[in-house]
């Protein structure tokens, strides 16, 4: 049985977002967007927040475990915004306290589960419930955005389980004139339409990083969670055929107590599922002469095509020498060759 989200889901993290930013109870920090472009021509967009260089990161040493602040335990009434299925729920949909995109909400086990064990089948169908409903409560083609970060090089700064999702519309909204930019996570797959049934592995032939993506069959929710599972098992095999190759780079993470072994990044929508493969949290940016222009942390958003730097020479720095997002984007995963003479996508290798 599809779980209620009535009253409906768009609606409610739309008036919820505007009663929390009035009253100050979340904090946005806008941006300056502009696109750039990969060598193979693939677009990403690039903003800058000098804002949130200042603002206090959660330190990742261990706490003694009485003053650890779970977030997502008992969430803040003013940003909470229900709970999925409404009857009785799993989850919570909270909005992110700090967003750069308007109406970024966040979907968090009600229990507190660990961020870096494998998802579950409610977990997966609670998102795609979200992805769905966003989609059907629209009248013009509006499309969520879902991803979730796991172990220490995703990105992921929270322990609690949780998935995010950003509205497409409005990562669109701010777009300078004349640029082109869609999400990443559709170019996967999209010739597959034609040519590849759901439920195929593929990848796109123009991304210096080993990912992978399936496309969702129409009617999806009893095929989630063995696309997860297919997905997660190939990168598990292309990190260990990494390690292997490259010994002494990169190590599989402790496994105790259920943790899963490597780090990764999945994405969602209604259509597709991706995952990427971590090895790297993000990468060194350096001027031409190697001097260090700062460290740039990307997450799962990277399926979506973005990335985000918060200081002025960085900034100016991918502005005028975009090709430079190439080495980032091959540090922070599983690096592949790029074929810049042929665009579109290829099949997976089998498992």
């Amino acid at each position: 049985m599809q779980p209620s989200l009535t009253p409906l889901l768009p609606g409610r993290v739309g008036a919820k977002y505007k009663s929390a930013n009035a009253a100050q109870n979340l904090i946005f920090s806008p941006t300056e967007l502009t696109v750039i472009h990969t060598s193979a021509g693939v677009p990403f967009q690039l903003r800058f927040c000098p804002s949130l260089a200042k603002k206090a990161h959660p330190s990742k040493d261990p706490a003694p475990k009485g003053l650890k602040v779970d977030v997502f335990d008992k969430p803040s009434p003013e940003l909470l915004v229900t709970g999925l299925p409404m009857d009785s729920p799993t989850h919570n949909v909270v909005l992110n306290k700090f967003p750069i995109i308007p109406e970024h909400f966040i979907l968090a086990t009600v229990a507190n589960k660990p961020q870096t064990h494998f998802l579950e089948k409610d977990d997966l169908s609670m998102a795609y419930t979200s992805l769905v409903d966003w989609d059907l409560q629209h009248d013009t083609n509006k499309q969520l955005f879902a991803f979730f970060n796991s172990g220490d090089h995703s990105g992921a700064s929270q322990p609690h389980r949780h998935l995010q999702f950003l509205p497409v519309e409005n990562m669109k909204a701010d777009l300078p004139e004349g640029s082109s930019w869609d999400l990443l996570i559709n170019s996967m797959t999209e010739q597959g339409s034609e040519s590849t049934s759901p439920g195929a592995l593929q990848q796109s032939n123009s991304l210096p990083f080993v990912h992978f993506a399936i496309r969702l069959p129409e009617i999806a929710r009893n095929h989630l969670l063995p696309a997860y599972e297919s997905l997660y098992s190939v990168a598990y095999k292309t990190v260990k055929e990494y390690i292997s190759a490259n010994p002494n780079t990169l190590a599989l993470h402790p496994t105790e107590g259920g943790d899963l072994p490597i780090s990764y990044n999945l994405a969602m929508t209604r259509t597709t599922m991706a995952i990427m493969p971590r090895r790297s949290e993000g990468s060194m940016l350096r001027r031409d002469d190697g001097s260090e222009l700062g460290f740039v942390a990307l997450n799962g958003t990277t399926l979506g095509g973005t990335l985000m730097v918060k200081h002025q020479e960085q900034w100016e720095e991918l502005c005028a020498k975009p090709w430079k997002l190439d080495g980032i984007l091959e540090e922070i995963g599983i690096p592949r060759k790029v074929d810049q003479a042929r665009d579109g996508q290829t099949s997976a290798p089998s498992l």
